[in-house]
């Protein structure tokens, strides 16, 4: 197979007329000849050896080939812009750029501020955040593909050097007029007998849950799973269930008017996020500046 048909500009005319099914309107909007356009798409078709449009009277038609190619494209091309953009950064004059993967815990309640104020501190240093659960950070610092990682406590770590970053608190979150509302603590058994919105496989909260669960002898009655905590909020107003998530993590707007949070009487509903590296000979100064700083954030108010 030829890697050369697979040039960002024919992704980008497939993805248009993916989109638009019309290559009248893909040369109109790319200001190309309509030739041009066609070739170029044909030509993709014989290197992939398999027909990604339709060609009918009124438009195109994708087929299940086209429809497939659709997401690889999208994310060759992200690729490339990403790309593109890293290394403006590098022409720009900034020194370098830490890879950083956090845990949903983490972006919600404390990074955003952390990494605002060290890029204040340090304006020529690009941070590369990307939002992933604690078990694939682990992989990819085992593995070398980033240098700092936020994690939570409750994920095994054998091989990560890690130092303390913040704790949280675990609180059980209901509709103000759900028949818990009026406790003032609560036990994770109590919770169980309820409906759960919960997040979605592989989140570390689900799986401490989870675990909890399976100690307690009773089944999690997980009706709703989802990807993020504002999700879970919206479900929990909409009465689909209630929740466990993280204090801080909850829009205080929502609290007391249509949600309340009763705090959960677990030793675990005290959670610890740790900063972890493959190991601190590898990291490079910029990645070894940031460590320094977020291992400092508990004292930073």
């Amino acid at each position: 197979m030829n890697l050369s048909r697979f040039d960002p500009l024919t992704l980008r005319l497939f993805l248009a007329a993916a989109s638009t099914l019309n290559l009248t309107k893909v040369a109109a909007e790319m200001h190309m000849t309509l030739s041009a356009v066609s070739k170029r798409i044909s030509e993709l078709e014989k290197e992939l050896g398999c027909s990604l449009f339709v060609r009918q009277a009124r438009g195109l038609e994708l087929t299940a080939a086209g429809r497939g190619l659709i997401s690889h494209a999208e994310k060759v091309l992200f690729a490339i812009n990403r790309l593109s953009a890293d290394m403006q950064d590098y022409a720009l004059g900034l020194k370098g750029q830490v890879r950083l993967w956090a845990n949903t815990s983490s972006i919600i309640q404390f990074l955003p501020k952390d990494l605002a104020l060290f890029s204040q501190q340090h304006p020529d240093i690009h941070l590369n955040l990307e939002e992933r659960n604690s078990i694939d950070i682990i992989t990819a610092l085992t593995q070398g593909r980033i240098d700092i990682g936020i994690f939570a406590d409750n994920v095994p770590s054998p091989s990560i050097e890690k130092f303390l970053y913040r704790q949280d608190e675990l609180v059980v979150l209901v509709p103000v007029q759900h028949p818990l509302s009026l406790k003032q603590q609560l036990n994770f058994i109590d919770v169980l007998a309820y409906d759960l919105v919960g997040l979605s496989e592989g989140a570390s909260l689900l799986k401490r849950l989870q675990d909890a669960s399976l100690q307690a002898q009773i089944p999690l009655k997980l009706r709703v799973q989802v990807n993020s905590f504002d999700a879970i909020c919206r479900m929990i107003e909409a009465g689909l269930g209630i929740g466990i998530l993280p204090l801080q993590s909850v829009p205080p707007e929502i609290l007391g008017k249509r949600l309340i949070y009763i705090p959960l009487n677990e030793p675990w509903a005290m959670r610890t996020l740790w900063i972890g590296v493959r190991s601190l000979l590898g990291l490079t100064p910029d990645a070894l500046s940031l460590l320094q700083f977020l291992k400092n954030t508990p004292t930073i108010k």
